[in-house]
């Protein structure tokens, strides 16, 4: 691994419609290697105790997209038909797209995650 892994995370709360970004480095950022898209993580990982946090995607190095349907921390050219990572012009239009898998490894830039609150966690259980 490299000496210093460092993640831009961006925090959405849907209640007020804003959202921050927070830069976390070292251990904190050891920590989130390994997570997949839709795991739920505890903001003091992030700076943000008490609140939880649901991994809602993320990009890369050269800016590729992270997508749920991909396993994995790889990347590659798949055949997409929507989003993310593509948006057809047509109805039924497919292309192979340069995207990533669906797990955070150490070439993740950036990683986006929403603010879950007890009523949205117990609804969707």
């Amino acid at each position: 691994m490299s000496a210093k892994i460092t993640f831009k995370v961006v925090i959405s709360d849907p209640k007020t419609g804003k959202a921050e970004q927070v830069e976390v480095s070292s251990e904190q950022a050891l920590r989130l290697i390994g997570r997949k898209i839709g795991d739920i993580i505890e903001g003091a990982l992030v700076g943000k105790p008490g609140t939880k946090l649901r991994i809602t995607g993320g990009s890369g190095r050269a800016g590729e997209p992270m997508r749920p349907d991909i396993q994995g921390a790889r990347k590659g050219y798949f055949l997409l038909s929507g989003p993310p990572g593509y948006r057809p012009k047509e109805k039924g239009e497919r292309r192979r797209k340069f995207v990533r898998g669906n797990t955070i490894s150490e070439d993740i830039v950036q990683i986006n995650t929403v603010v879950v609150y007890e009523e949205q966690a117990q609804a969707s259980s």
